[in-house]
C-alpha cells in the first residue's frame, strides 16, 4: 500500500471543489509549484519534511486556494454588486413590507378580528414578507455574482448588472425647506377641507337624501378644531419656506400637529362618531351597515398611514436640521 504525502493530501483537498474538466491541469500546476518551493527550501538547508509542511502552511486553506484558481467567490454578494443589492433590498423593504402589513391588517379588521389579532397578524406577515424579500433578492444576486465571477486570468465572465459608475448617475440635490408648491398645497388644503365639510353639512353628497356623510356631532367644535390645526400647519409650511430650512423645533411642531389631527380622528372613528352611521343605510338600504363598517376601517387605516408617514418624514427633517 502506497502511503500518501502531505502534498498528495493537500492537492486532493484543493481539487475537490474544482470542476472535473480543470482538475488534471490545475492539480499538475499546483503540485509543480509546491515541489519547486520545497526543493528551494531543501537547497537552502531545510529538512524535506519540515520544508513541505512550511510550504503547505504558507499556501493556506486548500479550498480558498482552489477558489482563487477558478475565480470562485467566497461570499454571497461581493463588492461589485453589493450596492445594487443594498439599494434594491431597501427599496423593496420600504415599499412592499408596509403595503403587505397594511393589506393584512385591513383584511383582519374587516373580518372582525380584535386589535391584538390585527397587530399580531400584521407584524407576523410583514416579518415574513421581509424575510422572503431579503432571501430571494440575495439568492438572485448570489447567482449573478457567480455567473459573473472573475476567472483565473483576472477577466470577468458572464452576467453584469450594470456598467461602471459615471457622474451622470448622481442624484439631484435635495431641496431645503419647502417649495412654493408645498406651501400653496398646504393653504389650499385648508380651503378644500372647509369646502368639503360645508358642502356635506348644508348640501350633502347624496342627491335628494338630506343625510350628511360626516357625523353632525362634530359640528361646530370638531370642524373648527380641524380647520384651525390645518391652518397652523399651512402657516408652518410658510415659515419653513421663508427660513429655507427645517429646524428641529419646526419638525417637532409638525409631529405635534399631525398627532393633534390624527389622534382625535382615530378616536372618533373607533367610537363611530366621525362618519354618520345613518348615511350608507339611507343611500343603500340593503347592506348599508356593512358598507359603513368597511368605510370606517378604511378611513382609520388611511388616517393612521398618513400620520405614520408624516411622523417619519418629520423625524428625517429633524435629523437633517440637527446636522446643519
Amino acid at each position: 500500500m502506497t502511503s500518501t504525502t502531505l502534498t498528495d493530501r493537500y492537492v486532493d483537498a484543493a481539487m475537490r471543489t474544482v470542476p472535473e474538466s480543470q482538475r488534471p491541469d490545475l492539480a499538475a500546476e499546483l503540485r509543480g509549484s509546491i515541489d519547486d518551493q520545497i526543493d528551494a527550501r531543501v537547497a537552502a538547508g531545510e529538512d524535506r519534511s519540515a520544508a513541505e509542511r512550511a510550504v503547505l502552511t504558507e499556501l493556506g486553506d486548500p479550498d480558498a486556494l482552489a477558489a482563487q484558481y477558478t475565480g470562485r467567490p467566497l461570499y454571497l454578494v461581493g463588492p461589485q454588486h453589493y450596492l445594487d443589492w443594498w439599494r434594491l433590498v431597501t427599496l423593496l423593504l420600504g415599499i412592499v413590507v408596509p403595503l403587505a402589513a397594511f393589506a393584512i391588517a385591513l383584511g383582519q379588521a374587516l373580518s372582525g378580528a380584535d386589535l391584538g389579532g390585527i397587530i399580531g397578524s400584521a407584524v407576523a406577515g410583514a416579518f415574513g414578507v421581509a424575510v422572503n424579500i431579503v432571501f430571494w433578492v440575495t439568492l438572485v444576486f448570489a447567482i449573478v455574482e457567480r455567473a459573473g465571477a472573475a476567472t483565473a486570468d483576472g477577466k470577468t465572465r458572464g452576467l453584469k448588472l450594470r456598467s461602471g459608475w459615471t457622474p451622470d448617475q448622481l442624484p439631484e440635490p435635495r431641496q431645503q425647506g419647502t417649495g412654493v408648491s408645498e406651501v400653496v398645497g398646504g393653504v389650499l388644503a385648508v380651503f378644500a377641507a372647509a369646502a368639503v365639510l360645508l358642502w356635506d353639512r348644508f348640501v350633502g353628497f347624496a342627491p335628494g337624501i338630506p343625510v350628511s356623510f360626516f357625523d353632525p356631532g362634530i359640528w361646530p367644535a370638531g370642524v373648527a378644531y380641524a380647520l384651525i390645526v390645518l391652518a397652523i400647519d399651512a402657516v408652518l409650511l410658510v415659515i419653513v419656506h421663508v427660513m429655507r430650512r427645517w429646524t428641529v423645533a419646526l419638525a417637532v411642531t409638525d409631529v405635534i400637529l399631525t398627532l393633534a389631527l390624527a389622534v382625535p380622528a382615530l378616536v372618533l372613528l373607533s367610537q363611530g362618531r366621525l362618519i354618520n352611521t345613518a348615511f350608507f343605510p339611507a343611500v343603500l338600504p340593503s347592506g348599508g351597515e356593512d358598507i359603513t363598517q368597511i368605510v370606517t376601517v378604511a378611513f382609520g387605516f388611511v388616517f393612521a398611514a398618513i400620520a405614520v408617514w408624516e411622523i417619519v418624514d418629520a423625524i428625517r427633517k429633524a435629523r437633517h436640521g440637527a446636522r446643519r
